[in-house]
């Protein structure tokens, strides 16, 4: 059995993920951590997470609990990712990265730490939108510079990050799809007199609201005709599915950095 740590273990994605790790014939629920002054500390996890008494503690840090596990999930917040890739390279412990907000500088130096250990990270661990990661990519190069891209993302209100992980690798597959890149195309806010669209223009719009999971709707708009990608998540259950099928991927792998497309074989698709 692969031992799985979970970080964030009392939040709502850690809970999830928690189910999904339990009910994998590969995986083990190992060891749990929490930030310090999390009142989930010294809990037991499989409480906390709906599973019945599993005798783990919640414990305050990963450096508690790194050597219990194979594999770390991680779904917390950028800076808190970044001290854990730095932990697991020191460790040479496997990670499985979902958390979003990470910047450009904070890749490469997760590109660079996973040559010390075996790293899946990926903005969206859901198959369906990992397979409209490729339809986007595909459809752009197809239709080309005569359609228009468009990219709309709707999340719940306690979303920190926005545009959403998941919309900027959208619109950087969209830009790789008509030979460009997202860094000179992508438009995130538009107000006032704009003026006429910039040809080849990227438009990413952020909605907040409730308690909507996640929607991305990619618009391909040609004069008198429009295609429409829409992936909408009914929950979080998605996401910690992929997150589990990762973690027992990516143990044993060599060093690097992989992706959701390595672990669901889309890659050469």
């Amino acid at each position: 059995m692969i031992n799985v740590i979970i970080a964030g273990a009392a939040g709502r994605m850690g809970k999830t993920i928690a189910a999904k790790v339990d009910a994998h014939p590969e995986l083990r629920y190992a060891a749990a951590f929490e930030a310090e002054g999390s009142p989930g500390i010294g809990e037991d996890a499989g409480l906390l997470a709906g599973l019945g008494e599993n005798g783990v503690a919640v414990s305050q840090g990963l450096e508690a609990v790194i050597d219990q596990g194979d594999v770390i999930i991680d779904f917390t917040f950028h800076q808190a990712t970044m001290e854990f890739a730095r932990l697991a390279a020191r460790h040479n412990r496997a990670m499985v990265i979902g958390t979003t907000g990470l910047s450009a500088d904070q890749l490469d130096e997760l590109r660079q730490l996973s040559g010390a250990f075996p790293c899946v990270q990926a903005p969206n661990m859901s198959i369906c939108v990992n397979v409209l990661f490729k339809l986007v990519k595909k459809t752009a190069a197809i239709l080309g510079h005569d359609y228009d891209i468009e990219i709309v993302e709707a999340h719940h209100g306690k979303k920190k990050d926005a545009p959403s992980g998941t919309a900027l690798k959208l619109g950087e597959l969209a830009a790789e799809g008509v030979g460009s890149d997202l860094e000179d195309l992508g438009v995130y806010e538009r107000n006032g007199i704009i003026g006429e669209r910039r040809p080849g223009e990227i438009g990413i719009q952020s909605i907040r609201a409730a308690d909507i999971v996640g929607e991305h709707t990619v618009y391909f708009a040609g004069a008198g005709e429009r295609i429409e990608l829409t992936h909408r998540a009914h929950s979080r259950e998605h996401f910690a599915r992929g997150a589990a099928a990762a973690a027992a991927w990516v143990v044993g792998r060599k060093p690097g950095m992989y992706s959701m497309f390595d672990v669901l074989d889309l890659e050469d698709l």
